[in-house]
């Protein structure tokens, strides 16, 4: 158990399991996207460590960017979508993998998808470290997936609770007991 801020949280994945599954989706990648140059697009803040540690394991020629969307605030989703920011490059015929750390309601996965799509990419694919198919609001369903979670509030690894939590190296769900 850890406490973060005012709330306790209990490991729900290790990192020796996290390592494995993103090795297993970069395997993938690598067997998909070779000789397509994929252009990698991590989605800040949350997903920078998955994307740093799948990046690592990527062995075809390919490109990486990041942008930033947001929409937590404290434990839950307020819906609210901000514009995509720092989208420089011209996605128009390229192969596009947007990296996220979860997919939870779907929402933001939903308005990055309508927003790219209408560069006009050659393929456009999504890697999530979590997903949470329980909490869907919208029909999204990405192509990579590292772990399907029940809909909990969970940080390490990338994810946040308020800006704290990001560097734990597993997975933590909050402890409602």
């Amino acid at each position: 158990m850890i406490k973060v801020k005012d709330k306790t949280f209990k490991v729900l994945i290790g990192s020796f399991e996290i390592e494995q599954r993103v090795k297993d989706i970069a395997a993938a990648i690598n067997k998909e996207y070779e000789n397509k140059n994929p252009l990698f697009l991590g989605v800040l803040n949350g997903a920078f460590l998955f994307l740093a540690d799948l990046f690592k394991h990527i062995t075809i020629p390919c490109e990486i960017g990041f942008i930033r969307v947001a929409s937590y605030r404290g434990l839950q989703s307020d819906g609210n979508i901000k514009n995509i920011i720092g989208l420089a490059e011209d996605l128009a015929g390229r192969h596009i993998i947007v990296v996220e750390d979860i997919v939870d309601t779907g929402v933001t996965a939903t308005y990055l998808f309508e927003e790219i799509e209408k560069q006009q990419p050659s393929s456009l694919r999504m890697a999530t470290l979590l997903f949470k198919p329980a909490a869907l609001k919208k029909p999204i369903h990405p192509d990579y997936v590292g772990f399907k979670i029940e809909p909990a509030f969970v940080i390490g690894y990338g994810l946040d609770y308020d800006g704290q939590g990001r560097n734990l190296n597993d997975i933590y769900v909050l402890n409602e007991t």
